[in-house]
């Protein structure tokens, strides 16, 4: 039980940490810069994105082992993939709609696009490969540490960016430029998990 228990958890420090989806393997960079300006956004788009990719990747390793795999239809994952993520997104912006009008008015087109999100896409991807080792119930770790890792690497950028407003930056890496460059640096803060564990 204690090395369940452990195993969990490595699985799940490790997606939060060590392999961020974010920060290690930039997928779903394009939100994460265009909404990191508030911390508000920021929470609630990282909520969502959690909420979607946790449900879909469980959702998708069950499709993928027991449905696909035995009716040989594998070549329709990816099909089937983006189908469950788009049903679940139009579920979060119905809930978020109704319950917090003023973040779904913040979070505006960028909501909707989350059903082509990337590190939404990619983790269900990357659970499904079939020499990744994962079963169902490890899958709903790394995908619940997966999308708090990218919560967290989007609201670090918000808190940096909004502080960032008060600052003297050079014109030329004002936006854009700072942003890139903040990221690359949070991505090498981020490389250093990887000692954690090692002898």
């Amino acid at each position: 039980m204690s090395d369940t228990i452990a195993h969990f958890a490595v699985v799940f420090f490790a997606a939060v940490l060590t392999n961020n989806i974010l920060l290690s393997q930039f997928l779903g960079m394009c939100s994460f810069i265009a909404i990191s300006r508030s911390m508000k956004t920021a929470v609630g788009l990282g909520m969502a994105v959690t909420f979607v990719m946790v449900f879909t990747a469980v959702i998708n390793f069950a499709i993928f082992f027991y449905v696909l795999i035995p009716l040989q239809l594998e070549y329709l994952s990816f099909l089937v993939f983006i189908m469950l993520i788009a049903g679940f997104v139009q579920l979060v912006e119905m809930i978020i709609e109704r319950f917090s009008p003023v973040l779904h008015i913040n979070l505006g087109i960028y909501l909707p696009l989350i059903t082509v999100n990337c590190a939404i896409l990619g983790v269900s991807m990357l659970v499904c490969r079939e020499d990744a080792g994962f079963t169902l119930s490890t899958t709903l770790v790394y995908a619940l540490g997966s999308g708090l890792g990218w919560m967290l690497a989007i609201c670090l950028m918000a808190g940096i960016r909004q502080r960032l407003q008060h600052a003297n930056i050079p014109k030329p890496l004002k936006g854009l430029g700072i942003t890139m460059i903040i990221t690359g640096l949070m991505a090498m803060a981020f490389m250093g998990f990887q000692g954690i564990g090692t002898n």
